[in-house]
């Protein structure tokens, strides 16, 4: 009994040092970078509104005046708001990565590092697309990261997070790589990296590193009910930190490249309408006129295969190949028009902030009176020349009632209908005859105008 008792202890003894040997040892790492993440404090002067100070905006003659002058309790006319973030250091000459948003509208930076020296930084450019801020501090011989790349992570890999969670500094959290390239609503140009690193308030703007102690990532978002930790961070990838850092120090500001087109993510459906052999690509659902694509011959219906060369995969790929290829660059886009591949040369353009035209749909009566489109089960409306003119476009039906087939889809009452495919409809008789050609059990995308922009919707006809 005894032998027994003993030879089950050394079993549990070996288990145990046998998965102390498998978990990872972030001391090092610690150790070595930890002293490159700083603590970002920042502070914004507010001035408080007249209403606020106690004091009425009232006229000197005004019989309260004096009563309120003399009585009224005095609030300062400028107060101090105060945040917390982190960052690290990229250039022992003090050039530090935080996140915009961590200096946004600040009047004061102050930057803290782990030896409690404090600098007061300067914004050398923010880039409030990406999220990212580069600052400088005036010192010399500073440590500095390691940067890695984070096209070489995988998908399950340690990683580690150094930062200041609700002002405690160089907290060391971490956890593993849950995913790669995920996007976000509004972040069009970074690929996050999600993790389940532990990431708070005060984290934003500090160093997500790999096992190899290489800065992978810039802390920036978590998803959260509570406003705390949920399990689910995202992180910028420090390359396209990085490329946003060489525009900054050299020219100030960050150019982007665009084409001029609205996209959507090809679904099965989609892609089973156009011809494609899988869901995959950029579709096209509008293209802006005299825009670089519209100068390139790309038509609302194209589905974008590949741009200079490299894979969209899915819609999202998109604008972030484009963002980053110089503008004025000549590239070449492999579409999918009409079942087969088509390469077209393209001139890319410059983003600009508000540069978008924006079209309102109209919604003025219209002439025509209302028809059915009975394979669907919609009832519609011509657009007369006054609505086509504001609109921009050739043809469309306003759809006026959603019934039978249409009814599964996600085409609303207010939509215009403008195209099946890359046909462009032009009349209720036009609509019912392509639809006839269609066979049974089939998916067809219609080209919808919705308030406004314009977006692919699929339709499955009824087998019956």
């Amino acid at each position: 009994m005894l032998m027994r008792l003993f030879f089950l202890v050394l079993l549990g003894m070996f288990m145990q040092s046998a998965v102390a040997k498998d978990l990872p040892d972030f001391t090092e790492l610690v150790e070595k970078q930890g002293a490159a993440v700083v603590n970002v404090s920042t502070t914004q002067i507010i001035s408080a509104p007249q209403m606020y100070r106690g004091m009425p905006n009232l006229p000197e003659n005004d019989p309260f005046y004096e009563f309120f002058r003399r009585f009224a309790p005095q609030m300062p006319r400028e107060q101090e708001s105060q945040s917390l973030g982190s960052g690290f250091i990229i250039s022992a000459d003090g050039y530090i990565l935080t996140n915009a948003h961590v200096v946004d509208r600040a009047d004061k930076i102050t930057v803290r590092l782990t030896d409690k020296r404090e600098f007061k930084a300067k914004v050398i450019g923010t880039d409030k697309r990406t999220d990212v801020a580069l600052l400088k501090i005036e010192a010399s011989g500073l440590p500095k990261v390691t940067l890695g790349n984070p096209e070489l992570l995988k998908v399950g890999e340690w990683v580690l997070a150094i930062g200041s969670p609700f002002g405690f500094d160089s907290s060391v959290t971490a956890g593993i790589v849950s995913a790669k390239g995920r996007s976000l609503p509004q972040e069009n140009f970074v690929p996050f990296i999600q993790t389940d690193v532990a990431i708070n308030p005060g984290n934003s703007g500090g160093p997500l590193f790999n096992m190899n102690g290489e800065v992978v990532g810039i802390n920036s978002q978590i998803y959260s009910r509570s406003g705390g930790y949920m399990g689910l961070s995202f992180s910028i990838p420090i390359d396209v930190a990085m490329d946003v850092v060489n525009q900054l120090r050299s020219s100030g500001k960050v150019t982007r490249g665009r084409i001029g087109v609205t996209i959507q993510e090809v679904t099965r459906e989609l892609a089973d309408s156009f011809g494609l052999v899988k869901a995959a690509g950029a579709l096209i659902s509008g293209v802006e006129k005299a825009g670089p694509a519209d100068k390139a011959g790309i038509l609302a219906s194209d589905v974008i295969l590949k741009f200079n060369g490299k894979a969209i995969g899915s819609s999202a790929d998109l604008p972030r190949i484009v963002a980053v290829t110089k503008p004025g660059e000549k590239v070449v886009v492999q579409l999918w028009r009409k079942g087969s591949t088509l390469d077209v040369s393209l001139v890319v353009g410059e983003i600009q902030d508000a540069a978008e035209k924006q079209l309102a749909q109209s919604n003025k009566a219209v002439d025509a009176s209302s028809q059915s489109v009975s394979r669907l089960g919609l009832t519609v409306r011509v657009l007369n020349e006054e609505q086509k003119a504001e609109l921009e476009v050739e043809g469309g039906l306003l759809v006026e009632e959603v019934k039978g087939a249409a009814a599964r889809s996600e085409l609303q009452r207010g939509d215009v209908i403008l195209a099946i495919g890359n046909i462009v409809i032009r009349s209720v008789e036009q609509f019912n005859e392509v639809l006839k050609k269609v066979p049974q059990g089939r998916n067809i995308a219609l080209l919808v105008r919705r308030n406004d922009g314009t977006v692919y919707v699929p339709i499955r006809l009824d087998e019956k």
